[in-house]
């Protein structure tokens, strides 16, 4: 046993006299690059950052986000083959099967990659940004998170949904946040016996109080449809966007109680019934 030992310390101190220093300045070399490339890899990763700032992209786009996540990513997997080479494994193989490996995960994850390019369309054109109030992918929500995988909405009763960029980007993305002003429209109907011209103005007198209604563009009523139990008025006004809904709901109060002050009368559903005997 005593000789075992001592046998296995003889080759020890063998292998350290002959291999084991030059194993070791090795290591030391391979741990110097690793620390001076993350440093350089960090210190470009900032100056791609400040160079995208002086584009059109901007600080906070997703497209700049994606390109410095995506160099920062490519250096490091550059950086860790060098270490690897310097520590003497043999990198030829892990590159060639990491060729193989990226074409056989391009076929797996096909449609993560659909849902990144489709980000990167997202990001370029930019149909919309958080905050905003969208219907996409027949969906209505407020944009709560964006990246370039998917889209996050929140729906006015409060449900949290996830929309893959595949899905948002392939269909027509409805934005009702991107301009300023936003038209509301109101549909009521009045009595074939009631005065069209006096529920008109009385209509847009009711608009003319609610507070948020636009004077420019003015306020319109006219005349939509003649159907069965009503004539059926078109009332549209135009308000800010952030004032839509409160417009719309006060805006259909305030011609409802108008028209009963002005005494025009909106009529129930009718059915005239002839019996012939």
């Amino acid at each position: 046993m005593n000789t075992q030992v001592c046998e296995s310390t003889s080759k020890i101190v063998e292998w350290l006299q002959t291999a084991g220093v030059a194993y070791g300045m090795r290591i030391v070399a391979a741990l110097v690059i690793l620390l001076v490339g993350a440093i350089a890899i960090r210190i470009a990763a900032k100056a791609l950052e400040k160079l995208l700032e002086k584009t059109r992209l901007g600080e906070k786009s997703l497209v700049a986000k994606f390109l410095v996540s995506a160099a920062v990513k490519a250096g490091w997997a550059f950086l860790v083959v060098i270490v690897l080479d310097k520590l003497g494994v043999d990198v030829g193989p892990i590159i060639a099967g990491l060729g193989v490996t990226g074409f056989v995960l391009g076929f797996a994850f096909q449609e993560s990659l659909g849902s990144l390019a489709a980000g990167l369309m997202i990001a370029i054109n930019k149909p919309f940004k958080v905050g905003d109030f969208v219907s996409v992918a027949g969906l209505d929500g407020s944009i709560t998170a964006l990246d370039m995988m998917a889209v996050t909405l929140a729906t006015p009763d409060n449900r949290k949904i996830t929309i893959p960029n595949k899905s948002a980007w392939g269909q027509p993305i409805i934005n009702f946040s991107a301009l300023d002003k936003r038209r509301v429209d109101i549909t009521i109907g009045i009595a074939y016996g009631a005065d069209i011209s006096l529920a008109k103005k009385t209509a847009l007198e009711a608009l003319a109080a609610v507070p948020g209604v636009l004077s420019d563009p003015a306020p319109m009523a006219e005349v939509k449809s003649l159907d069965d139990s009503a004539v059926t008025l078109t009332v549209r006004a135009w308000s800010r966007t952030a004032d839509y809904w409160s417009v719309y709901f006060s805006g259909i109060q305030g011609v409802k109680e108008a028209f009963d002050r002005a005494g025009v009368a909106i009529p129930f559903p009718q059915l005239d019934v002839h019996v012939i005997k």
